[in-house]
């Protein structure tokens, strides 16, 4: 009977300690979770605030404003603009089309 007892004593200590354990794991599981969602909703303000900030530097006037002050852009008007011709096309005549490409060996 004193074996049975301290078999059952060191069964219920075995799973007192063990669910301790597993109290403790999940308390420190939780604590890891919660500061994920915090992190992950940090990120998700600043993605929305760099969001804000692409679009207001895309805007078209800003673009314009830099063209012109880094690139020295100007619009572009028919006193400062100027028109490219195409070369006029090259005739070939018949005999030069039927002649060899290479010349022939000596």
């Amino acid at each position: 009977m004193l074996r049975l007892n301290l078999a059952l004593l060191c069964g219920v200590l075995g799973t007192a300690f063990y669910l301790v354990h597993v109290q403790y794991e999940s308390r420190r599981l939780y604590t890891e979770l919660d500061r994920a969602h915090r992190v992950s909703q940090r990120l998700e303000v600043e993605r929305e605030q760099l969001e804000v900030q692409r679009r207001a530097q895309a805007t078209s006037s800003r673009v314009q404003q830099l063209a012109q002050q880094r690139l020295y852009m100007r619009p572009a008007n028919p006193a400062i603009t100027e028109y490219v011709k195409a070369p006029p096309p090259v005739v070939v005549s018949a005999a030069l089309a039927d002649a060899p490409a290479t010349p022939p060996q000596p």
